[in-house]
């Protein structure tokens, strides 16, 4: 076994904090002075504290709290996007013809990448999902929990802590820990039928109204104002109930169900699409073909989702409880479109070319049991979890070239596999150590188990034939992902096993402070210690000041550890193998690849929280330093590299790329959070909100070419421009959200404003380099409540419909950039304006 070495700094900084007097910090929300006393009890009890604090003002960390109202106001349907609404430090960009992630979006915190937070359901860790996201957007190279398996009727509140958190919860709380909570009503619920439609006008992407050979023979366009488009409808059926078990307990459950139909954001292909004919004029196809031939937009997505959570009291004090789901996604999304003289098409096929297709089928499991009780002084939890992503994926209306006319036009890929199961134990206690207060005390263990696979998909999908000779036909594989074939499939596993303890006392009676520490032992990679300080003063009853530093890590992934896919294309007649390949294969390492290592970062917090009546104020400066990123490296090709992996007895492989940890970095920002009832005696009332986030990240080392590339060139970089660039300028460096909702009588209105600053889509020349400039989206909804029983709703997202500036004119013009009008780098929807209604009835 290897053993994690941390960096003398990082070692001191940890031994420091441990041995420092103290206690578990405590959170609280940076909720609404509206909320019911009782509610806001429950709220600040829960995420990154054992202790249950003694006022809502108490709060050492920012916390954001999202309630179930919050989120049914917003009109949107994923909970990804309804953080992103409510968080400015959340961001969910966009991502279109980028593969699987066009099924699984990730999404960002604080700027990091979607690995960096944690997100546990009911306080329990969460398992991630089994796509690895390898298209060119933000969140490349992660694994992520698929927030949006998680139906929004589930929820009762989320919790987004904005700190450092791994000594409290483990590996990915580097940027900060989501918690959801699941409903727990005993009694009643609800039914939500919900429909939306895009009504937009496309800016910047003018409509094709025809074609026409010119005087020269070429091809020409007649064009019109910019595209309206009426697509991308959205339908929502979602049910929840509680029900009283027997006399002591609860269950309370949820479905949904959710139909996206795709949205279509592409410009017309101005490219010929036919060879000529045999004197030299146009294919006549070529003025009646239709030229809106990929598909630029949202996937084409059918969701189910069951959710139930259950708490029973046994006798002695004992508490049963349990939660878990099942989830259901099948989707479909376009690739880059071929075109009928393309020479990966077959023309007794497609005689008019093709725009083949990624098709996903989903299923998402989870299952927890545990048991609360009380034995002399203490209190314990024990439980256990268990859960699992199953990733198929499948191509259709496409083909494999090498296998001519004979080929078929749908394939199983195969499918990528990942499950966790967890067991944890914490007790608690006060002990009397001669301190002004009692010392809240907890201790606990945690075990985990993980595995990563891939599963072989059918032939067709992966295979090249080849002719008497031996050489091969034409590319081989489905067009768009070829997929799994043998030297792909994966099975492995890994465990780990973590002691954790956290104090918390006062020092004084205004003085709160909190330590929380964690060893964590990977059966792959060593060992890792992590600590965390966190203290609160209060100056005055509505001022105090608080802060926290902290050690944290980040395991690699399975996936990133493990996961190999290699397609074999034709160049020169000759068959290659080019892929991903694990750093501890031959490939990689012929080429610098070192086996992966923990990420590691230190987390600094400070801020104060100001409460005065109906007005509330938290500001939280921040600065996250991570050593040792895991990040994809390019794609290493070319002559000189394949004499590197030929010496190395990798004779058929052509291109490379792995991941490695090649990077440290620097996050600083700052997070501000204001709110305000504003009581409007017959008017009712309005509740205002402003947060704004500003964060920037630098990218603070790059690791130096291994000695294996050193000799080739510039040329040849593991991680270069374009990647440095997606880290730096890929998600917005301020973001600010304003809102406001007037309540009066039967009827609430909800107005909400959201400022997106400049994002860059880097290229790998500056010359290329596409920049948005900031951007406001609005979004309004008014409702109605007739009765207790029944809601009415309407409403609009991206009221003013408002778009990125078009490629076209960041850029300049190219064929592609005509074809796809905007980048996908955007923050915010690229789909436009979306009109929806929505109608509730609650028992």
């Amino acid at each position: 076994m290897t053993f994690k070495r941390l960096s003398a700094n990082k070692l001191a900084l940890s031994l420091a904090i441990t041995t420092a007097l103290s206690t578990p910090y405590s959170i609280a929300a940076a909720a609404e002075q509206n909320n019911q006393a009782e509610e806001n009890i429950e709220v600040i009890s829960v995420t990154g504290t054992r202790r249950s604090l003694r006022s809502i003002a108490e709060s050492s960390v920012p916390v954001d709290i999202i309630t179930s109202g919050d989120m049914a106001s917003t009109g949107q349907l994923e909970i990804s996007q309804v953080l992103a609404n409510q968080v400015p430090s959340f961001n969910y960009p966009s991502a279109t013809i980028a593969d699987g992630t066009d099924h699984a979006r990730p999404a960002v915190l604080r700027g990091l990448a979607p690995d960096h937070t944690l997100v546990l359901i009911n306080g329990k860790r969460r398992h991630s999902g089994a796509l690895l996201n390898l298209g060119g957007v933000v969140g490349r190279g992660s694994t992520a929990v698929d927030l949006n398996m998680i139906p929004t009727s589930a929820i009762k509140r989320v919790e987004v802590l904005r700190d450092g958190a791994a000594a409290q919860y483990g590996s990915d709380a580097i940027a900060g820990v989501i918690n959801i909570i699941l409903k727990d009503a005993t009694e009643g619920g609800s039914v939500s039928v919900t429909y939306g439609q895009y009504d937009t006008q496309m800016a910047g992407a003018a409509n094709l109204q025809s074609a026409y050979a010119d005087a020269n023979g070429d091809l020409a366009f007649n064009i019109g104002d910019d595209r309206k488009v009426n697509d991308g409808s959205t339908r929502t059926i979602s049910a929840n109930s509680g029900f009283s078990l027997l006399d002591n307990g609860f269950v309370n459950v949820s479905i949904e169900y959710r139909d996206n139909s795709p949205t279509q954001r592409s410009g017309f292909d101005p490219r010929e699409q036919y060879s000529r004919l045999d004197d030299g004029s146009l294919d006549p196809r070529e003025l009646t073909i239709d030229r809106y031939n990929h598909r630029f937009g949202k996937a084409d997505l059918e969701d189910y989702a069951l959710f139930y959570n259950m708490g029973y009291d046994l006798d002695n004090g004992l508490n049963l409880y349990s939660f878990g789901s099942y989830s259901k996604r099948e989707g479909n999304s376009g690739g880059f479109y071929r075109r009928a003289k393309d020479s990966r098409n077959v023309l007794a096929l497609y005689p008019d070319g093709f725009l083949p297709q990624i098709e996903t089928d989903v299923e998402d499991y989870s299952l927890a049991l545990g048991l609360q009780g009380e034995s002399g002084d203490w209190t314990w939890d024990v439980s256990t979890n268990y859960g699992r992503n199953d990733f198929s994926l499948g191509v259709v209306n496409s083909l494999n070239t090498s296998l001519g006319a004979n080929s078929p036009t749908e394939f199983d890929n195969g499918a990528l596999v990942y499950d966790q199961f967890i067991v944890n134990g914490d007790a608690s206690t006060t002990l009397n150590l001669g301190l002004p207060d009692d010392v809240f005390f907890t201790l606990g263990a945690e075990y985990r188990h993980e595995s990563y696979k891939i599963e072989q998909g059918e032939e067709a999908s992966y295979i090249t034939a080849l002719d008497g000779n031996g050489n091969p036909i034409a590319a081989g594989g489905a067009q768009v992902l070829s997929g799994f074939g043998p030297e792909s499939v994966t099975d492995e596993s890994r465990h780990n096993v973590a002691l954790f303890v956290e104090f918390d006392t006062y020092l004084t009676e205004k003085w709160n402070v909190v330590l929380a520490s964690r060893y964590e032992d990977y059966s792959d990679f060593g060992n890792t210690f992590t600590s965390k300080l966190a203290t609160r003063y209060s100056i005055t009853d509505s001022l105090s000041l608080r802060g926290a530093i902290s050690t944290g890590f980040r395991a690699p992934s399975l996936a990133q550890s493990s996961y190999r896919q290699i397609s074999t294309v034709l160049e020169n007649n000759q068959a290659f193998e080019v892929g991903l390949f694990p750093s501890d294969a031959p490939a990689a390492q012929a080429l610098g690849a070192k086996k992966l290592d923990a990420e590691d970062s230190v987390n600094v917090t400070a801020g104060f929280v100001y409460t005065q009546g109906n007005f509330s104020l938290t500001v939280d400066a921040y600065r996250i330093d991570i050593d040792d990123r895991i990040v994809l490296s390019e794609n290493l090709t070319g002559s000189a590299v394949q004499e590197i992996l030929a010496n190395a007895g990798e004779l058929n492989t052509e291109s490379v790329r792995y991941f490695t940890n090649a990077i440290d970095s620097r996050t600083q920002g700052v997070d501000i959070v204001a709110t305000y009832l504003l009581e409007l005696d017959n008017l009712g009332d309005v509740r205002l909100n402003a947060a704004a986030n500003f964060n920037d990240t630098e990218v603070t080392h790059v690791d130096d070419n291994p000695e294996q590339l050193n000799s080739l060139g510039d040329d040849y970089v593991v991680f270069a421009r374009r990647e440095v660039g997606r880290f730096e300028e890929g998600t917005p460096d301020n973001k600010l959200n304003l809102s406001a909702v007037w309540s009066f009588n039967e009827w609430q209105t909800t107005l909400r404003a959201t400022r997106y600053g400049e994002v860059a889509d880097i290229s790998t020349t500056s010359d290329r380099d596409e920049y948005l400039d900031a951007k406001w989206i609005t979004d309004l909804e008014v409702a109605y409540r007739p009765n207790d029983e029944w809601k009415f709703a309407v409403g609009a997202n991206n009221l003013f419909d408002q778009y990125p500036q078009a490629t076209v004119d960041n850029i300049g013009y190219s064929t592609f950039s005509q074809i796809f009008p905007y980048t996908p780098y955007a923050p915010y929807s690229l789909d436009g304006r979306f009109l929806y209604g929505n109608i509730t009835y609650s028992f």
